[in-house]
Formats: C-alpha cells, structure tokens, sequence
C-alpha cells in the first residue's frame, strides 16, 4: 500500500571503524554535503548534520519506501567510497559495521536539531563513549521477563 503522509524522523549515528579519528575538520562541510546529497537523492530530507572525527550524526525524515536500516546502509556504502575516492581521509576509511537509529517525534526536532549541529561544544564536555551510552539508555528499553 502507497503511503501518502508521514512523519518518519530518524536520528541516525554512524562512528568510524574501531571509532579512529578518519574525519579531518578540513574535510567535514565536504562529508556532510555529500551525505546530503545522498539523503536527498534518495526521496528523504535531512534536517540536521554534524561530522565529527570519529562519528556523524544527522537527523533524517525518510521515505517511508526505506527502512532504517536501508537508508544507513546507502549513506554507509555511498560516503565510504567518496571519502576514499577523495583520499578525504588518510588511509582506507570505513564506518564500523552497524550504525544507530533512534526515532524522533515531530515536537523534539528542534531539539534535536540543536543538539546536532552544538556538537563542536558538546564534546568539549562529554567524550563520544558517554554521549552514546547516554543515547542508548536513554532509548533502549529492556523487555522484563
């Protein structure tokens, strides 16, 4: 069945493999174009980016054709072979092999966006192993027995 209307927001987070460092500051507005590039080209709006050295976060309203896991895989395979095409990174670049996504309601994207795009000062305070602690608590729920 055709989906007419939604509100699909995802905030995705993909780190690099084994979390090194591979985004260079230099490097980050060109990542993040291209990552929107491939978010638009594939009938989903990107709202929010940041490129941070070792993980990326973006808030996505997607296609309802697309899964999470499709979309990420798409932005996955797409910017690792740009950003090796490039040579945006030194060495050969890949993202670890699963990625996070956490849905957003239409009231916190703002918020969220906020959060986002404050990364640079965020992280001058909290390392990325808490900030995604925190994000997984704060989203998973455990299923009591």
């Amino acid at each position: 069945m055709r989906i007419e209307y939604n509100n699909l927001y995802t905030h995705y987070i993909f780190s690099t493999f084994q979390r090194i460092p591979l985004i260079k500051e230099k490097n980050r507005v060109r990542v993040e174009k291209y990552i929107t590039g491939i978010v638009n080209n594939n009938s989903s709006k990107l709202y929010a980016i940041y490129a941070n050295p070792e993980h990326v976060h973006l808030l996505v309203s997607r296609s309802p054709s697309l899964s999470e896991e499709e979309l990420a895989t798409i932005i996955a395979d797409s910017s690792e072979q740009f950003i090796n095409q490039n040579n945006l990174s030194t060495g050969n670049f890949k993202w670890q092999q699963s990625a996070s996504a956490f849905s957003v309601s239409k009231s916190d994207i703002e918020n969220v966006c906020k959060y986002i795009l404050n990364q640079p000062h965020h992280h001058k305070k909290t390392s990325f192993a808490e900030e995604y602690q925190k994000f997984v608590d704060h989203y998973q729920h455990t299923l009591k027995k």
